[in-house]
């Protein structure tokens, strides 16, 4: 694992930056933006030469060379990335719905913080069909929880290209082709790039992060190995070994903005800093 501290030496946009020790709790952002791709391993993507956009990201912030999704097939990972369970669920089946159930969006809203999900091709806001064109229902958890406000589900085509109008958390699913679920590693390469490179880049200076990972890997292999990357304010650049999953990145959000856990996970912390704005 690099030193957050040794990452940051020499680094001027880090001048004002002190590191925390580690293990500490990450610093309160004012954004944080969830981007979730599909169905790659870490070795078919950061270091592959047909994803140069997502190589350079994990070169910009924390690389996990030892993150995981926690299950097979893709929607039980998307629920536990959201609501810190599977709820059982071990299929991509449609339509499912837990109204008892607790998640972010409703831990965010209840403690006064704003939450949307922003899905590709989605036909309209609040749609709760399973199915149209290259979206689907299937990796759009926030849908499928009553105490989130249909309003808080929204297309893509809505995310706002001023990014201090993004809610406190918002999340953004690519749809089929771009999320390289049925388009290829170049494909979901060049749109992030095209569409998400403009938040990355802004959220160094302004307080707010970019998480980008991914269900899970191709090969329904046991170790579910898949990459992660966190670019943003108070990032030390380099490569994490630290094991991770979904339920780790679900309890840093809810450790950001002082919300319950879900999820015993343990968060990550070793890779932020302390910025000298309180």
């Amino acid at each position: 694992m690099r030193s957050p501290i040794a990452a940051a030496v020499g680094c001027t946009a880090l001048a004002s930056i002190t590191a925390l020790p580690a293990q500490a709790q990450a610093p309160r952002y004012d954004h944080v933006l969830v981007v979730v791709m599909e169905n790659h391993g870490l070795a078919q993507v950061v270091g592959n030469p047909a994803a140069p956009y997502l190589t350079a990201l994990a070169g910009q912030g924390a690389n996990f060379t030892n993150s995981h999704g926690v299950a097979h097939p893709s929607q039980p990972n998307y629920l536990a990335l959201f609501s810190g369970s599977t709820h059982g669920l071990t299929n991509d089946s449609c339509p499912h719905s837990y109204p008892d159930a607790d998640n972010l969006g409703a831990q965010l809203g209840a403690a006064g913080f704003g939450f949307t999900g922003y899905s590709e091709s989605m036909p309209a806001a609040g749609y709760a069909g399973c199915i149209a064109g290259n979206y689907v229902r299937k990796h759009n958890p926030w849908v499928n929880f009553p105490n989130v406000p249909a309003s808080a589900n929204q297309p893509y085509s809505a995310f706002p290209t001023d990014f201090s109008r993004l809610p406190a958390v918002a999340f953004v699913v690519p749809n089929l082709v771009n999320d390289m679920h049925d388009g290829s590693v170049a494909t979901g390469d060049a749109w992030l790039k095209a569409n998400i490179d403009g938040y990355a880049q802004w959220a160094k200076t302004h307080n707010s992060l970019l998480i980008v990972t991914f269900d899970e890997d191709a090969s329904f292999t046991s170790a579910n190995l898949i990459p992660t990357v966190i670019v943003g304010a108070a990032i030390a650049p380099g490569s994490y070994g630290e094991r991770i999953d979904h339920y780790s990145i679900l309890a840093t959000i809810e450790d950001i903005f002082g919300l319950p856990r879900l999820t015993p996970a343990a968060p990550i912390a070793d890779v932020f800093m302390r910025s000298s704005v309180p």
